[in-house]
């Protein structure tokens, strides 16, 4: 069952390509899973929000979470770089991300319930308090602790694919393989201060004195979202994601090896 989840996912990204006439949007996904009793879990009410589920609060009986990164082509990345707000090509991929994960979670639901599975779905996006900007099930958390990736100096997780793209995740009462990860620092910044490039690349002064300030990130992103309201809800804005040795690949690969 766990080849076949993968490949479920993968083919669902595939797919989605293939409508957009070569033009490619996504690159072949990373997958991971984790074991619903893992006690990594429970540092997620320390590292993101103290009410944040747990897979049995999202499906009583789960046995397994499925976490996934879906990165973007480099002509996404790439088109986000120049200027202060977010590309159409960027935002418009946020907008057919979220959808894509959306039937990623439809179809998985489809694949395990013909072998009697159940399924626990979290939207990919705007599951948080509008209040505090703070979500009680985090796609990148998860995705870390399944060891997809390291989490760099501008919060983002930076991943074997680089850290531009979008993550998702789903809980299960199928049993599927975990295997316990290290994850070796990515970001070279936190390796050895060569980087920050991150951080200088903001455009909305969201990392002040090395925090990390959530609401004017956010205020950009809803500016954003104005100046493309004709494509759909896109608060984004990914500029401290772009431009960067990580955007695209791990930048530590080359120094490890």
């Amino acid at each position: 069952m766990t080849n076949r989840v993968i490949a479920t996912i993968c083919d669902a990204v595939e797919e989605a390509n293939a409508g957009h006439g070569g033009e490619d949007i996504w690159k072949k996904p990373l997958v991971s899973f984790i074991d619903a009793g893992d006690p990594a879990l429970q540092s997620l009410n320390l590292s993101v929000s103290v009410s944040h589920f747990m897979p049995r609060d999202i499906l009583p009986g789960a046995k397994s979470v499925v976490c996934y990164f879906i990165p973007f082509t480099e002509r996404i990345i790439t088109s986000n770089i120049s200027g202060e707000r977010a590309s159409p090509e960027w935002a418009r991929a946020y907008i057919e991300t979220n959808a894509l994960i959306s039937r990623i979670g439809d179809t998985l639901e489809a694949v395990l319930a013909r072998s009697g599975f159940s399924v626990g779905k979290i939207p990919a996006t705007h599951n948080f308090d509008p209040e505090v900007l703070i979500s009680d099930w985090s796609h990148r958390h998860l995705a870390a602790i399944a060891g997809l990736g390291a989490f760099g100096l501008n919060n983002m997780l930076i991943t074997g694919e680089g850290c531009c793209g979008r993550f998702g995740s789903l809980v299960t009462d199928c049993p599927l393989e975990s295997v316990k990860k290290t994850v070796a620092e990515k970001c070279l910044y936190k390796i050895d201060g060569s980087c920050g490039a991150c951080v200088q690349r903001c455009v909305g002064g969201a990392y002040p004195e090395g925090g990390f300030d959530r609401f004017a990130c956010y205020r950009i992103c809803l500016e954003n979202a104005e100046i493309h309201r004709d494509i759909g809800f896109a608060d984004v804005c990914g500029k401290c994601l772009v431009g960067l040795p990580c955007s695209a690949k791990d930048p530590s690969a080359r120094r490890r090896g």
